[in-house]
C-alpha cells in the first residue's frame, strides 16, 4: 500500500473501450460552469489567464476580493476560512475541456472554490514571450499559488489531468517538504508519468488520431506566434512535423535547453518526482487509457510509498471516466473520487 485494488469505477454498458471512454466524453457532452476571468502579470513581462468559479451564488474573488460574500447578503466568509482547488488541464486542453469544467462544476457545488489556470497561449490568446509552455515547466504553477495564498487562501488542494497531471506531481515531488504549507493534497488523472512510454503509446496506430490532433493544435498555435514575432521560430520544421514527438524533437527541446526529445522526456516525466512527495495524492490511470504505456502503472513503486496513493481501475479512457448511471452529461465518477479523496481523514 498505498495501491488501491480494486477500483470502484465502472463504465457505462455502451461505452466497453478505452476510446469510446474518451472520445464521446470529450465531444458529446455538455458542461456549463459560470466562471470569472482574471489575468495575471507574470515575472518576466507575460500574463496567464485564470478562471474562477465559486459556489452558486456567491461573488466570484476574481481580481482581489477579502471574503466569499453569499447572496443573501450575509457576512462574507474569508478566504482563510475556505478551500480553493487548482486545476490543471491537459495538453492544448483549456478551462472549458469537458473533464476539467465537470470537475470544477462538482466541486465548487461542494463547498470548494475553484481556479481553473491556463498555460500561456492556452486561454485564447497568445502570450507575449517567445516561451511556450511544456511538461517540465513548473514555475507558473508555483506562481499561481503563490498568487492565490496572497489572497488570502490558507488551504489549497490541487487537481491535475494529463499534461497537467505530470506538471502537478513533478511540482509536489520537486518541493517535497519545502512545498508550501497551504497545499494540503492533491488528485491527478490520466497521467503520463513516463514520457517516453507515452510518446511511444502516441505513436501505436490506434492513438494516431489522438497525436495527429495535438501536432495539428500545436504547430498552428506556432504558426500563429511566429507570424508576430518572425524569424524567432524554426516554423517549417515545426511545420512538417506530424507526430508530438516530432514537435517535440523541433520545438519544445530546443527552445527550452533540451538536448533533443529523449532529454526533454527524460528530465521531465513525473515518475521520477513522485517518491519525494510529502501531501496525500492520488493517482488514478486507467488501463485501458489509449495514452498510457505499461510504464506509467508502477504498481511496484505504490507499494513503498506513504503519501501517494495509486488507483488503476480497469477501464476509464483518457481523462474519461463517465459514470455508469447519471448520462453523459451527469456526474462523472473521477468527480466524485475527486471530492472523496479531498475529504476523506488520514488520521
Amino acid at each position: 500500500m498505498p495501491l488501491i485494488v480494486p477500483s470502484t469505477y465502472q463504465p457505462p454498458a455502451l461505452l466497453w473501450t478505452g476510446h469510446l471512454q474518451t472520445i464521446v466524453p470529450s465531444l458529446f457532452r455538455k458542461v456549463s460552469v459560470a466562471y470569472v476571468r482574471e489575468r495575471i502579470e507574470t515575472p518576466d513581462d507575460d500574463f496567464l489567464d485564470l478562471d474562477w468559479a465559486v459556489q452558486p451564488g456567491a461573488v466570484q474573488p476574481g481580481a482581489v476580493q477579502p471574503g466569499i460574500y453569499p447572496s443573501d447578503g450575509s457576512e462574507a466568509q474569508p478566504l482563510a476560512e475556505r478551500q480553493l482547488v487548482i486545476l490543471s488541464h491537459g495538453l492544448e486542453g483549456s478551462s472549458g475541456s469537458t473533464y476539467l469544467a465537470g470537475m470544477a462544476r462538482h466541486l465548487s457545488q461542494n463547498g470548494f472554490d475553484c481556479l481553473a489556470w491556463h498555460y500561456r497561449s492556452c486561454g485564447g490568446d497568445l502570450n507575449r514571450q517567445q516561451r511556450f509552455y511544456h511538461l517540465g515547466d513548473t514555475d507558473d504553477l508555483h506562481f499561481i499559488i503563490t498568487h492565490a495564498r496572497a489572497k488570502g487562501y490558507a488551504s489549497m488542494h490541487l487537481i491535475g489531468f494529463s499534461a497537467g497531471g505530470s506538471i502537478t506531481l513533478k511540482y509536489l515531488g520537486e518541493r517535497g517538504t519545502t512545498l508550501n504549507l497551504a497545499v494540503r493534497r492533491a488528485v491527478v488523472f490520466s497521467v503520463p508519468v513516463d514520457l517516453i512510454g507515452s510518446s511511444d503509446r502516441l505513436e501505436q496506430w490506434d492513438s494516431l488520431i489522438y497525436n495527429r490532433r495535438f501536432s495539428r493544435s500545436l504547430n498552428a498555435k506556432v504558426a500563429r506566434k511566429a507570424a508576430v514575432m518572425p524569424g524567432v521560430f524554426p516554423l517549417d520544421a515545426v511545420l512538417q512535423s506530424r507526430r508530438v514527438r516530432q514537435f517535440d524533437e523541433v520545438f519544445t527541446a530546443p527552445m527550452n535547453g533540451f538536448r533533443d526529445a529523449t532529454d526533454y522526456y527524460t528530465r521531465s516525466s513525473s515518475l521520477q518526482y513522485i517518491p519525494n512527495i510529502t501531501v496525500p495524492t492520488l493517482l488514478v490511470n486507467a488501463r485501458n487509457d489509449p495514452f498510457l504505456s505499461p510504464t506509467c502503472f508502477p504498481e511496484s513503486l505504490a507499494r513503498e510509498l506513504a503519501n501517494v496513493w495509486m488507483e488503476f481501475p480497469e477501464q476509464g479512457g483518457h481523462c474519461g471516466f463517465p459514470a455508469a448511471t447519471g448520462g453523459i452529461n451527469g456526474t462523472y465518477w473521477s468527480e466524485r473520487r475527486a471530492l472523496e479523496f479531498l475529504t476523506q481523514s488520514f488520521d
